[in-house]
């Protein structure tokens, strides 16, 4: 029903983001709220509607692939609305796409809620029908971005700013982050817990 809602950003907390558009502040389930920014203004969320008997459901995406791989998550038994959000909280597109393709299970069983039978129903179901992300689109990659910090750690960093950490405070953790290979969720964990010492 809605491909995406351009907004201002008026709440973000740990499982959702408030867009506000014309007026009406939606509600706006998403893998990691804290890539957003709070106070942003025209905002992009790409947005899926799951429509269930007691509530309509809104979930976002900062990309269309990460959308697109959340829908064909959907598709395989076992994996509801929570659970592909959580597979895409706990890594990057092309990670799991990857994974999926390579048949990699161990790696899949990594995520909340999936063991080893989803694992290989997920690449039973999944496995070949992701043509339409092979040119590597923005949102999949996983290279390094700028200054050599991967694109995980540059929205964790974006995210803890957006807490109001200052950039020292974030530099004397940054370290340690670096030597870790972390979702963006995961490194604002990391981050809070060295922060808090």
């Amino acid at each position: 029903m809605f491909e995406y809602i351009i907004g201002t950003v008026e709440y973000v907390g740990p499982q959702y983001i408030v867009v506000e558009n014309n007026g009406i502040g939606y509600q706006i389930y998403t893998p990691n709220p804290y890539a957003f920014r709070k106070g942003s203004e025209r905002e992009k969320v790409y947005t899926y509607l799951y429509v269930r008997e007691d509530a309509n459901i809104l979930y976002g995406f900062k990309t269309r692939e990460a959308k697109m791989l959340f829908e064909k998550l959907l598709t395989v038994s076992g994996i509801g609305p929570k659970g592909a959000l959580a597979v895409l909280a706990s890594a990057d597109p092309g990670q799991i796409i990857r994974s999926i393709e390579g048949e990699d299970e161990e790696f899949l069983m990594k995520f909340p809620g999936i063991g080893k039978k989803t694992a290989r129903q997920m690449i039973l179901d999944l496995k070949g029908k992701f043509k339409e992300f092979q040119t590597e689109p923005e949102g999949l990659s996983v290279e390094a971005g700028e200054n050599g910090e991967r694109r995980e750690l540059k929205e964790a960093i974006l995210a803890l700013e957006a807490l109001g950490f200052t950039q020292r405070e974030i530099g004397a953790v940054l370290p340690e982050l670096k030597k870790a290979d972390l979702s963006a969720e995961q490194y604002i964990k990391l981050a809070l817990q060295k922060l808090a010492k």
